[in-house]
């Protein structure tokens, strides 16, 4: 969808949208409703057997395991600002699909939030940041998975997380080694404080009304490589969720939906992206 068209069509897509809304919010266990605690989340997550479970589990954390041999390379994957939904879903099954092991962390509900949209810091990217890092820390240790390729994957607010991570700084603990590959779509990105410290990927749309790519460009213009890969990929007339299988529509005050071309460019993407640095070498 092109912005031209863009928020007329939207509101009608919406319309659509509106009537889909119940059987996505139940099946994502979205609740758009106030969070549960009024405070800023300070302690980051801690992952065992205990509280990783299988998909639609409900856990801290869901875990997609690939057919085929093990050990195999891992990918940590955050969610948006709504929480874990199909969407996070179906991606930690296509990147299973894609042979890496998939690791879907909720960074929410563990603490008491259902939703934080517009309302970012409540769970900052850096609080993020490191429950990423916990959980490259959780499947460094499991038998099935290669602990030199571990990567991680974020969406919007889930990408902010991964800009925080892939900076280190102090949201990576001295025991945790820097992912092996960070992709971030459609990230906030604020100017970068520290050096890169992994070979990054950044997708997001022009038509973004959320998370601006101007705010993008500049994070790439101004950010320290330290001779690592940065890649950033713009996509004209792509609005904010751009990749999620829902029509154009109006949430939060933001313009959101797919772009079919740009969504299956991104895919194919992020899927060379990956391979070349954690099944190619």
């Amino acid at each position: 969808m092109r912005l031209a068209s863009g928020r007329r069509a939207a509101r009608v897509a919406s319309q659509v949208f509106r009537q889909l809304l119940p059987t996505i919010c139940i099946a994502g266990g979205l609740v758009l409703g106030p969070h549960a605690d009024a405070q800023t989340a300070t302690a980051p997550l801690v992952f065992t057997s205990g509280n990783v479970g299988p998909e639609l589990s409900g856990a801290a954390a869901e875990l997609y395991r690939p057919q085929g041999a093990a050990p195999a390379a891992a990918i940590v994957v955050l969610h948006g600002c709504n929480g874990i939904n199909p969407h996070d879903r179906r991606w930690a099954r296509l990147l299973a699909q894609w042979g890496y092991v998939a690791l879907l962390i909720d960074s929410f509900r563990p603490r008491g939030f259902t939703e934080i949209c517009n309302r970012g810091r409540l769970v900052p990217p850096e609080l993020r940041a490191a429950d990423a890092f916990a959980g490259e820390q959780y499947l460094g240790a499991q038998p099935y998975v290669r602990p030199d390729r571990i990567g991680v994957i974020g969406f919007s607010h889930g990408g902010w997380a991964v800009l925080t991570a892939v900076l280190g700084g102090a949201a990576r603990p001295a025991s945790a080694p820097p992912f092996a590959a960070a992709v971030a779509f459609y990230p906030a990105c604020n100017p970068p404080a520290t050096p890169l410290e992994t070979d990054t990927l950044i997708l997001i749309g022009e038509a973004d009304d959320w998370t601006p790519a101007e705010r993008c460009v500049r994070w790439r213009d101004l950010v320290q490589t330290n001779g690592h890969m940065l890649r950033l990929k713009t996509y004209p007339g792509a609005l904010h969720a751009f990749d999620a299988l829902v029509p154009p529509h109006e949430f939060a005050g933001h313009y959101i939906g797919l772009e079919p071309q740009a969504a299956a460019d991104a895919t194919a993407e992020t899927r060379a992206f990956l391979a070349a640095r954690l099944t190619a070498r």
